[in-house]
């Protein structure tokens, strides 16, 4: 099989770039709300200065009416996932049942098709003020299981996608080898609609993953994944952790989102997910766990003496009726909290914070779990820490200039006052009230308008039909 046309890593020629003075009449500083920003921006897409209170906007400026804020991440995606909205809706059923219609979605892609549909999704998410998106990946070769000609063609079809909408991508590339644990744990072989996502073991897994190279500097990164503790043996976690290790690369797993999936750990493996990826070396700092929705009190603590991170997807969570996990809880015990929008039932990272407060009031009949700083802070800063982009998230000098300008005056937003900007933004705000996206110091979105996928929902229609 030969490879599409946007083989490589998707990344536009070196170009220089202008230096760009931005000023925004609000601006989400170190947690709080300040008025007449300038954001000076280097012509490495670095932030150079940041200098408040600085009157109206100086000649040569871009003005940015709103609240600025550091350019969101979405920590947890799975692109092809855009394709089922909707059609999952009709009827009652389980996340297995929604599992078997995105098997039949996953069973059409093509390199091209997974091109022009991550495009599509990767525009709509810069259009919701993501700058920086973790791609959970595992559909890597054909129908069937036969590699294509290069191996990480699908691979290089989402870096392409991601770059060809202007976002930054961390590429997650997962090992799922098994369709659940078999007996004595030693794992069952992929069903016929796994095949493609299956390397055979995970020797094979980072060899391949190995062979992925990105262009030092550019707009992507790799890291691994692993698909969950039901798709990859005990015997096979070893080599996905090492080759993180030996890379410093993020580790992402799913873990514990449904119960079905802790009881099979707990009749093969006599302990919970959890403990089985602490015994095999799978927790640390740079380690995600996405969900962690059942957890023991045990998991709780392994968890937090390990300072993982936690992914939560909150309207993924619900829509699949998976339940709420315990966030409070893990955060106090040392966990690190991001948010992901996972199956992109919704893509806003704003709905995605202010659930995660919400859910818990609704859990426990009280209210002020977290702060609306504390939300972006998730949104933002530890978003990125946890797809290995530490120099973004903030907005200081040296820091990457990606960010986003949420509108102050727009019918959900209009109303309290400056200093109130953050709480208006988590608690009223959505992906619609986003005006402007700054990646690399550069628009992708001005005005609400993508500056290079002139129509998006018409390019994500497209893409779309292609797959029904």
């Amino acid at each position: 099989m030969t490879n599409p046309s946007h083989e490589g890593t998707g990344a536009p020629p070196a170009a220089p770039r202008p230096e760009r003075t931005y000023w925004c009449s609000h601006a989400w500083l170190n947690g709080t709300v300040e008025e007449d920003v300038l954001v000076e921006t280097g012509a490495d897409g670095r932030i150079t200065a940041v200098r408040t209170e600085t009157g109206a906007p100086p000649q040569g400026a871009e003005p940015l009416r709103g609240l600025t804020l550091p350019g969101l991440a979405n920590a947890h995606s799975h692109a092809f996932h855009r394709a089922l909205r909707g059609t999952v809706q009709v009827g009652s059923g389980t996340f297995w049942t929604w599992r078997d219609v995105m098997y039949r979605v996953a069973g059409r892609l093509t390199p091209d098709s997974a091109y022009a549909l991550g495009r599509a999704a990767y525009a709509e998410m810069a259009l919701a003020g993501i700058t920086c998106v973790g791609e959970f990946h595992y559909v890597h070769h054909a129908p069937g299981g036969e590699p294509y000609d290069d191996p990480n063609t699908m691979g290089h079809a989402l870096i392409a996608a991601a770059a060809d909408a202007g976002i930054r991508i961390t590429l997650l590339d997962t090992a799922y080898l098994a369709s659940g644990f078999g007996p004595d744990g030693r794992g069952e072989p992929p069903g016929p609609q796994q095949l493609r996502f299956s390397d055979g073991t995970a020797a094979a897994w980072a060899e391949r993953a190995s062979a992925l190279r990105v262009e030092e500097g550019g707009h992507a990164r790799t890291g691994a994944a692993i698909h969950s503790v039901r798709a990859v043996p005990a015997r096979e976690l070893g080599p996905v952790v090492e080759w993180a290790e030996e890379r410093s690369a993020p580790l992402h797993v799913h873990l514990s989102e449904q119960r079905a999936e802790n009881d099979a750990c707990q009749a093969a493996h006599g302990c919970t997910p959890t403990r089985l990826l602490a015994d095999h070396g799978a927790l640390g700092r740079r380690t995600t766990a996405v969900h962690a929705t059942h957890l023991t009190d045990e998991d709780i603590k392994l968890l937090g003496d390990a300072s993982v991170g936690v992914c939560m997807c909150p309207t993924t969570e619900r829509d699949l009726a998976d339940g709420i996990g315990p966030a409070p809880r893990l955060e106090r015990a040392g966990a690190t909290l991001s948010l992901g929008s996972d199956s992109h039932a919704v893509v806003d990272l704003l709905e995605e914070a202010r659930a995660l407060e919400l859910d818990e009031r609704l859990r426990t009949r009280t209210r002020g779990h977290w702060t609306a700083a504390q939300l972006l802070r998730a949104a933002t800063e530890d978003g990125h820490a946890a797809l290995g982009w530490p120099e973004s998230g903030r907005l200081e000098a040296g820091m990457l200039a990606d960010f986003t300008t949420v509108s102050l005056d727009s019918v959900r937003t209009v109303g309290p006052a400056p200093r109130m900007a953050a709480e208006a933004a988590v608690f009223a705000a959505t992906a619609a009230d986003i005006r402007h996206t700054v990646v690399a110091g550069r628009h992708v979105v001005r005005d609400g308008h993508h500056t290079n996928v002139p129509d998006v929902p018409a390019s994500l229609s497209k893409a779309i039909d292609a797959l029904h």
